[in-house]
């Protein structure tokens, strides 16, 4: 690749490298063995949120070398950093996951003061893990300087029986040995084989979900998010990604220029066409707020409503991650949206072309087992549907890939809990009976703290053989890893004396997934006495540390659980300082 020259007079890193003021700071990238030219290039930060935590990020370092490798070969001088990463899988069901979605906020933060503390020029930022992936987004789109992101990849398929077995499994077998369906021998079986590689959970939870965000909203190479973990070839993805960001500094194209609120609908497209997780709902609304865009999760659940459910991954469908990108990956499956006019082609992507042009260049079809024709889709409605009514005025959000019209609709009496660790002891000890609806509250941004997702809870709902036999309901979140009939993201959340707040024991609760409605049979009368003698909200144990800082700044679940006034306040762009 042939030497190119930059300007940088107006990028951020002239600030650390250029004049004679800058000697001192000069004399420290020699000493870490850069060269004069080096020195001179245009800075890229190459952030990864590598760490031992979990598979989904262990891969990260490897595939960062191949990045840097193509910053170089065009031009560039590339910075390698780290962030956190708190992973779900191993958060779950204990107070751990009080941390999840305040990473996200963590990781936006400390990629932003990284990247401002040295002047950095632009970004490519590999993630792996469910919040990893929006925060890593978010900062590219709050700094607005040319970015490029690139998924660490799903983990491969266990192999237990002659079938395909995820972490989910594991989550729902853990429900079947306590309903004495399953030994724990059994059990050990499929803990030892369920997870057999590096790489993030292999369904269309979280983490998959937002890496097929990541190419459709233009962020992301085609088809880099496709290749399993562990597969060397993510390595060619990841160099083209560092040649790609050097290009997109030379037309000084940035994320913004990419991120627009077409490009976030053909996003929520994807989402609702994959049976993606319900978290979407909550990071899609969040990446529009680092833009200044309006996009909030009533927005994102009309597109949703709209849109074909044609791609049969699991945990609706048969299909993991890795299916997908043997069938042609997300561009086969923009390419389906487009023959039914659901894609905005103008958009613009990281390659410089627009998504249109992008699509042009797709030869393959969909494959009718995994990528079913727009055609002929599983359902003609989105795989995640968005709710509202008087028991969530601000909305509410439920996946219903793989359910049937008729368990679309549910009605019942109340069985209240206060958290989910009640919740979750009264599943386990059978005290609920077939056709209630269980309220779990006080698990929202606020008053959790942290927004707690609830898979323990589903996942020994489904491995009692109980799933479709009640429904739940929380101000709180789900995994990406949920079946059943299952509610997230009630808002007002009962913190802010949300009308969940006010359900008692036996009210009758409707859940209407066609009609996309949420109530609970009582007249705004008493809703209005029972707030009137409302005891305020539940105390946590949260009184110091970065759980409190968090509660006291998160804002609204429909507005993405952010934490800061976002693009619209902002009184200057950091890559023009």
């Amino acid at each position: 690749m042939l030497k190119r020259q930059f300007d940088k007079s107006k990028l951020p890193s002239r600030h650390v490298t250029e004049g004679p003021a800058r000697a001192p700071h000069r004399s420290y990238y020699y000493a870490m063995g850069l060269s004069e030219d080096e020195i001179h290039q245009p800075f890229v930060g190459v952030a990864t949120c590598w760490n031992e935590a979990a598979p989904c990020n262990i891969s990260l370092n490897r595939q960062a070398q191949a990045v840097k490798l193509g910053v170089k070969a065009a031009s560039g001088t590339p910075r390698e950093f780290t962030t956190i990463t708190v992973t779900d899988g191993i958060a779950m069901g204990h107070e751990g996951m009080r941390s999840s979605l305040a990473s996200r906020e963590a990781i936006t933060d400390s990629v932003e003061l990284t990247m401002r503390g040295h002047c950095y020029d632009a970004i490519v930022g590999l993630a792996g893990c469910d919040k990893s992936l929006p925060g890593m987004m978010m900062a590219m789109v709050r700094l607005n300087v040319p970015s490029v992101f690139i998924y660490g990849g799903s983990i491969l398929p266990g192999r237990l029986e002659g079938k395909d077995v995820t972490v989910q499994d594991v989550f729902e077998a853990v429900g079947q040995n306590q309903a004495g369906n399953l030994s724990e021998e059994a059990l050990t079986v499929l803990e030892r084989v369920a997870c057999p590689s590096a790489g993030a959970c292999g369904g269309q939870f979280t983490a998959n979900t937002m890496a097929c965000v990541s190419e459709a909203i233009g962020l992301a190479l085609p088809n880099s998010s496709g290749a399993p973990a562990p597969y060397e070839s993510r390595d060619q993805y990841a160099e083209a990604s560092g040649v790609a960001v050097m290009n997109l500094i030379e037309k000084n194209i940035r994320a913004r220029d990419i991120v627009t609120l077409e490009s976030l609908q053909n996003a929520a497209r994807v989402v609702a066409c994959t049976g993606g997780s319900t978290n979407a709902g909550l990071h899609l609304p969040a990446i529009a707020h680092e833009a200044g865009i309006d996009f909030d999760l009533e927005q994102v659940c009309d597109i949703f409503r709209d849109t074909p459910y044609f791609v049969d991954l699991k945990p609706g469908g048969q299909y993991v991650a890795k299916d997908l990108y043997e069938a042609g990956g997300v561009p086969v499956v923009m390419r389906e949206l487009r023959k039914a006019g659901l894609i905005h082609e103008d958009c613009l992507t990281v390659t410089g072309r627009s998504m249109g042009e992008e699509l042009d260049l797709v030869e393959r079809e969909a494959d009718g087992r995994v990528i079913y024709p727009i055609e002929t889709p599983l359902t003609p409605t989105g795989g995640v549907v968005g709710l509202k009514g008087n028991l969530a005025p601000d909305g509410a959000i439920v996946k219903v890939a793989g359910m049937s019209q008729d368990q679309q609709v549910f009605t019942g009496p109340a069985r209240v809990f206060e958290c989910e660790e009640d919740a979750f002891a009264a599943v386990q000890a059978r005290e609920y009976k077939e056709g209630e609806v269980l309220v779990i509250r006080n698990e929202g941004p606020s008053g959790g703290p942290g927004m707690r997702e609830m898979l323990a809870t589903t996942a020994a709902l489904s491995g009692q053989g109980m799933g479709k036999k009640v429904a739940l309901i929380t101000d709180g979140r789900f995994s990406g890893a949920t079946r059943g009939f299952c509610v997230g993201h009630v808002g007002p959340e009962a913190a802010h004396c949300g009308p969940i707040a006010l359900v008692e024991q036996g009210d009758v609760i409707t859940i209407d997934a066609i009609k996309g409605e949420i109530s609970v049979a009582l007249s705004d009368e008493e809703l209005a006495a029972r707030k009137a003698n409302w005891a305020g909200p539940k105390e946590t144990i949260y009184a110091s540390g970065a759980l409190w800082k968090y509660a006291q700044l998160v804002g609204a679940t429909r507005l993405g659980a952010v934490t800061h006034p976002g693009a619209r306040d902002e009184r200057h762009i950091y890559a023009d300082l």
